[in-house]
């Protein structure tokens, strides 16, 4: 059950990796209580489940720790250098996004990009709710946000966020609505 939930959080390659370790421990230790029970059904299946283990552990600890790893230095060294600031195309999912005051609106969920030129078309912004549970998802044009390192800052005033449609869970637009920038 530990390990099913640090897999399932999806915290990061460690967390999720280290999952991986307690499954394999356990898998292993099913395939013993198979080995010595001459019980062939459940000898198997942990096989094959401890080398699907150690796939995960590879995957997570291994190769995805190195990128995620890769991209925190470029991160640290852009920050010191003098050349413009870096943060991760992935780290923007969750980063926390503040109204044009500083205050709290809640969390970006996803950025969309455009294929053909590689610039963000709208941020879907999440607020309210627990746990994803009664949310409101709302599409922010790219001009309306000020991507920093740690957070996204939006232009709109708060009147006009929440005028912003909800988006509905899984149909989400080709394209955000232009809002006029309010700074």
């Amino acid at each position: 059950m530990i390990a099913a939930m640090m897999t399932a959080a999806n915290l990061g390659a460690r967390l999720t990796g280290w999952g991986f370790v307690v499954f394999t421990i356990g898998s292993v230790c099913w395939v013993a209580i198979g080995l010595s029970s001459g019980q062939a059904n459940l000898l198997a299946s942990n096989a094959f489940l401890t080398l699907v283990n150690l796939v995960g552990i590879w995957r997570w600890l291994g190769r995805q720790a190195t990128y995620e790893d890769g991209a925190e230095t470029a991160k640290a060294k852009s920050h010191k250098a003098s050349v413009p600031s870096l943060f991760t195309a992935t780290g923007v999912a969750g980063m926390a996004v503040v109204d044009a005051k500083g205050k709290p609106l809640g969390r970006a969920v996803e950025a969309l990009v455009e294929c053909r030129s590689g610039t963000v078309s709208y941020v879907v912004v999440a607020t309210g709710g627990v746990a994803g549970i009664r949310e409101a998802l709302r599409a922010v044009p790219r001009e309306a946000v000020d991507f920093g390192c740690d957070k996204l800052a939006l232009t709109l005033s708060p009147t006009a966020f929440e005028a912003l449609p909800a988006l509905d869970g899984g149909d989400w637009p080709a394209a955000a609505v232009p809002q006029p920038v309010t700074a």
